[in-house]
């Protein structure tokens, strides 16, 4: 699949990066061949692979979350541009 230099412009616009011409012509044959890989990966027939979220077998060990008081949150509400009835005052975020 072919990547046009007009789309390695927009791509480069949408990421705010300046590109020379000839990094421009780079990214456009490196951005076709990675795209020619896709696709040709998704050729393969992987009805019988199953779904795989870790390579490595580890898993996170997570201590059990228990809720506790903090010492002093008048310290943590002065802090508070504004506060109401002990809890942080805040503007409305969703009109």
């Amino acid at each position: 699949m072919a990547v046009t230099a007009e789309e390695v412009r927009r791509i480069a616009e949408l990421a705010r990066l300046r590109l020379s011409d000839q990094e421009a012509a780079l990214y456009e044959r490196q951005f076709g061949r990675i795209l020619e890989l896709v696709a040709e990966i998704s050729e393969l027939d992987t009805s019988q692979t199953a779904a795989t979220t870790s390579v490595l077998g580890l898993s996170n060990v997570m201590r059990d979350d228990v809720p506790r008081p903090f010492p002093d949150p008048e310290r943590l509400l002065a802090l508070a541009p504004e506060r109401e009835d002990g809890y942080y005052k805040v503007k409305k975020v969703i009109a």
